[in-house]
Parts: structure tokens; C-alpha cells; sequence
């Protein structure tokens, strides 16, 4: 399907929190935002964005499920973990189980970005998800990919916190502006409304959670090589990714061998923007496929 343009509203304020309860600590508040009835779906996004990156396909999304765009731990609106608590899988998976439990929800189709892709593999891997669908989920990566990435998305933190608000707010104007400040994440970045590239670009400046993130993928726990069996899995990939590459999408699919791989042509890390047509179709074909397949409940350990 050929990239379809729709416009896009305006990057809002989560109006939404959830207490979440941290084990050996007070609660945290997640920021979220729940649009549409139906079956539930969970959005993640990557580090050091927030949820409005899913802004294009939310409409979409909402008008046949019930869409929790949640602000993962740090990031976004939502409060960081304790000074001395863990951003590693073992702990922020059951913390996004928690939360969906608290707003009412059990085993949403879970759909992630980046960061947010590896955590709802992760979801799927522990039975708290009905499909899963990861857009260049991290986790694939060699050492050296990793290094490239790491070095990228630093220099992306640094040029954010450097750049005072009214020259953000300039360059944010012209579509030059938008592909120097994002062009790294988007294929398209003109197409980005500068509201948006304003607003991401405070979120990454401001993540708490930026840093310990990154420290947690250098651990042997943050690559995923465990098939999730029976349960629709979609992997997607960008073909114009410039921070996880593409050739981690065919790692992905031999870690995973039932699921589906696509690619998204002319689409770069985060897909939602370039092609928001494509992006929804692939996650609204996945959640139909788990539809008619049997319940499945699987708990792993």
C-alpha cells in the first residue's frame, strides 16, 4: 500500500494518570490516554519519546478498540521509578501488567515502538498480551549495532537539551528545521506538524528514564531470543530505519520463526508518522488474526 497522508491533531497533554504500584517503593503515576470501546489495545512508545508519538493511527485505532496510549515509567508525563529501582525488563513488565489491571484491562493486544516493542514482546512472552505487534522493536541488536545506536539517540539527548526553547520553536516551522531536528527517527519528517517536533523535542530533553534505559540494554537480559509460540506476533519494519537497521528484522523473525514479518516501505524508526495508513492496517490485520484464533492463555516464568 502506497504511504497515505492524514492529517494529524495537535500534540495534547495526557489528561489521564494511573498509581501503579512499585514493589519496595511508593506508587508511581503513569500518564496515559484512552480513546475508542472495544477490544483493549496498549500502545508503547520508544525512549525518550512519549505517547503522542501514536497522535496519526490513535484515531484510527480507537474506532474499532478501546486504545491506551500509556507514557512509560520516566518518560513523558509520567513519574520516573525510584532513585535506586531498576528500569530492566524483570521490573517495568510487571509494572505495565499492573497498570493495565488497574485501568480495568486484561491482555490487551499490545503494540510497541523501539523500547516499546521489546517490552511487549516481553508482554506476550508472560501471557499478558492477546497479539503483539513490534515496530522495530529493540533487542536485536549485535554490539556494534548497539554502539551505533546508543552513540545516536545520545547525540539526539544532547542536541535537545543544548537547543533553548525559541530556536527549537523556529526550526520546528520549516520542514529543514523538522528533518535537522528528527530525520534520524522519521523518513519523512516535513510531515511531522512542528507542534509535535516541539513537544517530542522537550520530552527527550526532559526523560529521567533516558539514562538508566540505555544502561539496562547493555545487559544480556535486554536481547530477546525466545519464541512466543502460538500467539500473532507481527514484526515491522522500517525500510529507511536509520537507528535500529533493517537486517534486525530478519534476526527478529529467526528468533521468532511464527511471526510475521513486514516490511514498511519508506518508513524510518518510528513508522506511525510516515505511514500512518500502513502502520494501522498491519496492527488492526494482527488483531483480527488473534480474533479468530481460539483464547489462548499462556503464563510464562
Amino acid at each position: 500500500m502506497p504511504a497515505v497522508f492524514t492529517p494529524q491533531t495537535p500534540a495534547g497533554a495526557a489528561a489521564s494518570v494511573v498509581e501503579v504500584p512499585v514493589s519496595g517503593g511508593p506508587p508511581v503515576e503513569l500518564a496515559y490516554e484512552r480513546r475508542g470501546s472495544g477490544e483493549p489495545m496498549l500502545l508503547l512508545h520508544g525512549i525518550g519519546h512519549h505517547w503522542q508519538a501514536w497522535e496519526p493511527v490513535l484515531s484510527v485505532l480507537a474506532a474499532s478498540h478501546d486504545v491506551i496510549a500509556l507514557d512509560l515509567p520516566g518518560f513523558g508525563a509520567s513519574q520516573p521509578l525510584p532513585d535506586d529501582a531498576s528500569y530492566g525488563l524483570r521490573r517495568v513488565v510487571p509494572l505495565l501488567a499492573a497498570a493495565c489491571t488497574a485501568l480495568g484491562v486484561e491482555r490487551p493486544h499490545v503494540v510497541g515502538n523501539s523500547l516499546g516493542g521489546l517490552l511487549a514482546l516481553e508482554l506476550g512472552l508472560h501471557g499478558a498480551a492477546r497479539s503483539v505487534t513490534a515496530l522495530s522493536p529493540a533487542g536485536f541488536f549485535t554490539r556494534p549495532e548497539r554502539l551505533y545506536a546508543y552513540a545516536v539517540l545520545r547525540g539526539m539527548r544532547a542536541g535537545a537539551r543544548a537547543l533553548p526553547d525559541p530556536a527549537l520553536e523556529v526550526l520546528a516551522r520549516t520542514s529543514a528545521g523538522r528533518a535537522a531536528l528528527t530525520s534520524t527517527i522519521y523518513a519523512r519528517p516535513g510531515r511531522r506538524p512542528a507542534d509535535a517536533v516541539v513537544a517530542e523535542t522537550r520530552a527527550l530533553r526532559q526523560a529521567a528514564g533516558f539514562a538508566p534505559v540505555l544502561a539496562e540494554g547493555r545487559r544480556p537480559a535486554a536481547r530477546f531470543d525466545q519464541d512466543l509460540g502460538d500467539l500473532p506476533v507481527t514484526i515491522g519494519w522500517g525500510d529507511r530505519d536509520r537507528l535500529l537497521l533493517r537486517r534486525q528484522g530478519v534476526r527478529a523473525k529467526r528468533a521468532l520463526p511464527g511471526a510475521r514479518l513486514v516490511r514498511l516501505r519508506n518508513c524510518g524508526h518510528v513508522p506511525m508518522n510516515d505511514d500512518p495508513a500502513t502502520v494501522a492496517r498491519v496492527v488492526l490485520d494482527t488483531a483480527r488474526h488473534a480474533a479468530a484464533r481460539p483464547e489462548t492463555v499462556r503464563a510464562r516464568s
